[in-house]
């Protein structure tokens, strides 16, 4: 099984190429230039040192979301490009989830709620919760837009530390003492999106019996409106 996973939720991209659970490429960048100019070109470079064409991937698999409304965009119609509609061999996957596989086989993983938290400003964060049995992850919160209080009351209900990751995490952790909730953050190399662990999160999802969708399935996933909306949205209030 071979999966070509993309991510470009937020300010870095990366695009990795996988076979059965085995990296045979990835690139990731956080140079500050825009995903659609860094995108396509990473994808050439995966596949090339994959030694693959597109005719040798099975399954295609993007971040659809939460995450930067441009980011998620691009992302998406970038691997419209690249699929052809009428087959269904794309795996949409949470943001959120698939950052819990950052921190898959990690020692004392297992002990921790696994909380993937992205900064949504105005101390808010995208985010979900999730527990690592064996090799398997199990959701315990569904993915969502929540303030930082409500989410550390919520997580102290599961009884356990808990693990942070995310560009959110160092919010969710600075907070966590006061709130009583006893938690660590993950190494900083594991603990933003990375496409290696979409394709993951993907794979994990067909052994599961996920039936892949085609690329005219595959829609951005915001948790709410773009800012510029909620503004309009709130002027308009205001006016009447």
């Amino acid at each position: 099984m071979k999966i070509l996973a993309v991510d470009c939720t937020a300010k870095p991209a990366s695009v990795a190429v996988l076979e059965d659970g085995k990296v045979l490429s990835s690139a990731y960048t956080n140079t500050g230039l825009t995903h659609s100019q860094t995108l396509v070109p990473m994808m050439d470079s995966a596949l090339k040192n994959a030694q693959l064409s597109l005719d040798g991937i099975d399954y295609y698999a993007i971040n659809a979301g939460p995450g930067s409304f441009t980011g998620v965009r691009i992302g998406v119609a970038a691997l419209k490009g690249l699929v052809f509609s009428d087959e269904k061999n794309c795996v949409p996957v949470s943001t959120l989830e698939s950052m819990a596989y950052n921190v898959a086989g990690l020692p004392g993983s297992e002990d921790y709620v696994v909380c993937p938290a992205m900064d949504a400003r105005r101390n808010q964060v995208y985010t979900a919760a999730f527990r690592w049995e064996g090799e398997e992850v199990h959701r315990l919160m569904e993915d969502t837009a929540i303030p930082v209080p409500e989410l550390l009351e919520t997580l102290k209900g599961y009884g356990c530390p808990v693990l942070f990751v995310g560009d959110g995490a160092s919010l969710c952790y600075d907070a966590s003492a006061e709130a009583g909730l006893t938690a660590t953050l993950a190494p900083e190399q594991l603990r933003y999106q990375n496409a290696v662990s979409v394709a993951a999160c993907a794979e994990a999802k067909l052994k599961a019996g996920f039936e892949p969708v085609g690329s005219d399935d595959i829609l951005p996933v915001y948790l709410r409106a773009p800012q510029a909306e909620r503004e309009l949205k709130k002027r308009k209030e205001q006016e009447k």
